[in-house]
């Protein structure tokens, strides 16, 4: 059996590591104030980093940056005022995505960073339609009896140091890379994952607009 880096599925596919920071406005879906994403291919025995995006992005006046967003991101209103907008900051990056290439996005708890991105789907129509790579289900099958699979902990497991400004998108995109990286060496040293395949089943996760649409009951 090879290992799940052997596999030539694996090694031209393109991950990239997403995270986005939000504002939970009463009664709307949270709206992004941040984003970054970095793009990774495992080529020539080893990592290559394919490229790297980070963004503020300006919430609308029904999404305020509230005490708490700022307690946890240390972003405030100020410095998102002249921020891009969400169909700027958004189409920006889904501009990075080039046609025909196999893409899949990388994230801690991949469902929030699914909600955010189907619900800016009209700013990012390529970025939607790509599947995602959950590491909390990857970790949990490969580090079995953790007391939990919080960003946190996975970063305590393996030694990974907390950056200064943990919960900024950016510095969540590098250390959920490293975590990443770190489970993918695991699963080729345990040769539980052989291939891309197996790595999709285990902690993959279906973009929200590439699930079908059931049909009512009566549609003719």
């Amino acid at each position: 059996m090879g290992s799940l880096t052997d596999d030539p599925a694996f090694r031209a596919m393109t991950f990239v590591v997403i995270d986005f920071e939000t504002t939970t406005p009463t009664g709307h879906p949270a709206q992004p104030i941040e984003v970054a994403a970095r793009a990774l291919r495992h080529e020539g025995g080893g990592w290559a980093q394919r490229g790297t995006s980070a963004s503020l992005i300006r919430p609308p006046a029904f999404a305020p940056v509230t005490p708490a967003d700022t307690a946890q991101t240390g972003l405030t209103a100020e410095q998102l005022r002249q921020a891009p907008t969400p169909a700027e900051a958004l189409g920006a990056l889904d501009r990075r995505f080039t046609a025909g290439t196999p893409y899949l996005l990388v994230a801690q708890h991949a469902a929030t960073e699914a909600n955010v991105i189907y619900n800016q789907r009209e700013h990012c129509p390529v970025l939607a339609r790509v599947d995602l790579l959950d590491t909390i289900p990857l970790a949990k099958q490969l580090i079995p009896g953790l007391v939990n699979y919080k960003l946190d902990t996975l970063l305590a497991h393996f030694s990974i140091q907390q950056p200064a400004d943990r919960h900024r998108a950016y510095a969540d995109v590098d250390v959920t890379a490293q975590v990443f990286l770190r489970l993918v060496t695991l699963a080729d040293e345990s040769g539980r994952l052989s291939d891309l395949a197996a790595l999709v089943k285990i902690a993959g996760r279906t973009a929200k607009c590439n699930v079908p649409v059931q049909g009512g009951l009566f549609d003719l």
